[in-house]
């Protein structure tokens, strides 16, 4: 394909001007004059035959031009900025952006993870937590790691593992529960999924207690840990997620009641190529969660 040519001063100049909409900040970032700013970016306008920004008496407001503009450059210098920060020493390195339900990062990845970059000295990893809400196209991830029943719209999902919930808490807590009944009398705390604790309740063979739905909500089953490590509750969590926790006695599962409501998935969009570091990835989880998953 042969391009034509581009006018990298001028769009380096409209995207500087476009993030701090002013010419003169834009010349400060740049190391250049505010006037040679100005007419980069008056040639770029000139060749595209629109008007980018609109001047105002103190600083620039971006037209509807710009604003469409304006994403491509950003991520075509971005993209640019992550190649040449790969290159070091004469050797490519490979860059893995993971985005990853926490509790899974927490209780699962990091304590491997060293294991993963012994393996594969020159990839790169960029993990980044979420509460299982992600998007992977905004955020440019390669993969992401949810908790669910595995159907996410625009990406292949390949199943890691269950992950049965029961109820978690300090080993004082325990103590006054005998039986699941004893749960009434205790503060449950749950997650934004309204329906697990009464789900539980039902496996356990005892009618759900009135305040189910009632006491503090999280959006992240670290947080309910913590609040149970603080003796706040009694969470309903993955033992497998907090074995640490359970090892160094400071939890206790007081039932050995679990219930499954989903599993923990390796997703990737449909869309998106897949690199070197990728399947060096996914054939490394795959081959560290058990030959009984399906791999990718």
């Amino acid at each position: 394909m042969v391009r034509q040519f581009l006018p990298l001063n001028g769009l380096r100049a409209f995207e500087a001007s476009a993030r701090h909409l002013s010419f003169t900040r834009a010349a400060i970032e740049l190391c250049v004059t505010q006037a040679a700013v100005s007419q980069q970016v008056k040639g770029l306008e000139k060749r595209l035959g629109v008007s980018l920004f609109q001047r105002l008496p103190r600083g620039l407001k971006i037209t509807a031009e710009g604003e469409a503009l304006l994403p491509t450059v950003t991520s075509s210098f971005d993209q640019m900025a992550t190649t040449l920060d790969r290159i070091e020493a004469g050797q490519v390195r490979e860059l893995l952006f993971l985005g990853v339900v926490g509790t899974f990062a927490v209780g699962w990845l990091l304590p491997r993870l060293k294991a993963f970059q012994k393996q594969h000295p020159f990839i790169d990893v960029r993990v980044s937590t979420n509460n299982n809400r992600v998007d992977m196209a905004a955020e440019g991830l390669d993969f992401a790691i949810r908790f669910g029943q595995g159907s996410w719209h625009g990406t292949d999902a390949f199943r890691l593992f269950e992950a049965p919930l029961s109820p978690l808490c300090t080993p004082k807590l325990a103590e006054t529960l005998k039986s699941p009944a004893d749960l009434a009398e205790a503060t449950l705390l749950r997650s934004y999924r309204s329906d697990e604790w009464a789900t539980w309740f039902a496996a356990a063979g005892v009618a759900p207690v009135a305040q189910v739905n009632a006491g503090i909500v999280f959006d992240t089953s670290l947080g309910m840990m913590e609040a149970a490590l603080q003796g706040l509750g009694v969470a309903l969590a993955p033992p497998s997620m907090f074995s640490r926790h359970l090892s160094s006695g400071a939890i206790v599962q007081p039932f050995p009641i679990t219930i499954s409501l989903g599993s923990y998935w390796l997703t990737r969009l449909q869309s998106k190529p897949q690199t070197a570091a990728m399947q060096a990835f996914s054939d490394w989880i795959f081959a560290n969660i058990g030959p009984t998953q399906d791999g990718l």
